[in-house]
């Protein structure tokens, strides 16, 4: 889902919504205005309101759980990076040619392309993702053929290999969570929960300017939250994307 797309129809669905009240009041006959009837569609839209919060609460909690644990996957991967690259430059200068593919992999990953693939063919992204898994297997396959002859460097290789394993499991788990984690049947049942209450909002409220302005402001304060969400729920990409500088800080690393 796009965000600003998405957040925009959320503003016109509950202005919408809005609106329609405004028109019910002028057309309901007056005894749908009384008092008491007043008070029992407060009560329903008091229920409504609260289930709306809940939910409301819950969508954002997921989001910035889940923009929060992918924010440190890749600051865990870039501090793997960094331990197995000097685990490599304290087992020997065999290890060169290895450090060396480490780094062209790393490289090929700031600006987190390495997860995003937005905008991108389905081939393409799959041929990238092909292309930097065999550069992984590839290094791997580098720390199997190194032959050690001391302990220190037996223990090291073990250390490499371990290192270069976790390293490709998190980027299959950060491809993996790609995807948005939150269900479109809470966005579109919140909605429509939200036209409900704006709705409301016109049905009883005085047709003055200043209402109307205080409407407006709180669907757009509604419609922002929603943005926030879906901007959350995709971290490599818009613009809340997860920064890219603990893989910057790790090439410096490896550069040296």
């Amino acid at each position: 889902m796009n965000a600003l797309a998405t957040s925009s129809a959320v503003l016109a669905v509950v202005l919408a919504g809005a609106a329609l009240g405004a028109i019910l009041r002028r057309v309901l006959p007056p005894t749908h205005m009384s008092e008491d009837s007043k008070d029992v569609v407060k009560l329903g839209i008091g229920v409504i309101a609260t289930l709306a919060a809940l939910v409301l609460g819950l969508l954002i909690a997921s989001a910035k759980g889940s923009f929060d644990t992918k924010s440190e996957e890749i600051k865990e991967s870039a501090a793997r990076i960094i331990v197995l690259d000097r685990t490599l430059r304290q087992y020997g200068p065999e290890t060169v040619p290895i450090r060396e593919t480490l780094r062209s992999a790393v490289l090929s990953k700031v600006n987190l392309h390495w997860v995003e693939g937005t905008g991108m063919p389905d081939a393409e992204a799959l041929g990238n993702a092909t292309s930097e898994v065999s550069s992984i297997e590839r290094m791997q396959q580098m720390l199997w053929m190194l032959a050690p002859t001391s302990e220190l460097q037996r223990a090291l290789r073990a250390r490499a290999v371990q290192l270069s394993a976790e390293l490709s499991q998190m980027r299959w788990m950060l491809l993996e969570q790609k995807g948005s984690s939150i269900a479109l049947p809470f966005v579109v049942v919140l909605v429509f929960w939200l036209a409900v209450i704006f709705g409301s909002f016109g049905l009883f409220a005085p047709p003055n300017a200043t209402v109307y302005s205080v409407i407006f402001i709180c669907a757009l304060s509604v419609s922002s939250a929603i943005f926030l969400i879906l901007e959350l729920d995709r971290p490599f990409d818009g613009l809340l994307m997860i920064p890219d500088a603990p893989l910057r800080s790790a090439i410096g690393e490896l550069s040296r």
